[in-house]
């Protein structure tokens, strides 16, 4: 197995391929583990074995989902059909209120189609 294939296959475990019930074309992107580009890669690769592609990221990863979202965009290799967000209500120990937030055990995700 090359180095690739098998990098992808630890991250399609880690993207709950495990029986976490996770999509089996979803990309857990972090902004700190792997480059950019191995997800760009890996999303063309997602989106011609299954023709769509969910990239999801938790919190600060967010921007790297969207600059990877950006670049398949931008040279043709799919187009976005759906952004979801998910937050939670907290109430604010200080002012005693609720506040929105990110959900911290889900993701936001975009999907993307070929």
């Amino acid at each position: 197995m090359s180095g690739d294939a098998a990098e992808a296959q630890r991250a399609r475990a880690a993207n709950g391929g495990g029986g976490g019930g996770g999509s089996s074309n979803r990309i857990q992107v972090s902004n700190t583990k792997k480059p950019l580009f191995f997800y760009v890669n890996l999303a063309k690769r997602y989106m011609q074995q299954h023709g769509e592609v969910e990239l999801s990221a938790p919190g600060m990863a967010i921007a790297t989902v969207v600059t990877v979202a950006e670049i398949l965009k931008n040279n043709g290799f799919a187009f976005e059909t759906r952004i979801t967000t998910s937050t939670v209500e907290i109430k604010d120990e200080m002012r005693g209120r609720p506040i929105q937030k990110a959900k911290g055990d889900s993701e936001d995700e975009d999907v993307f189609s070929s």
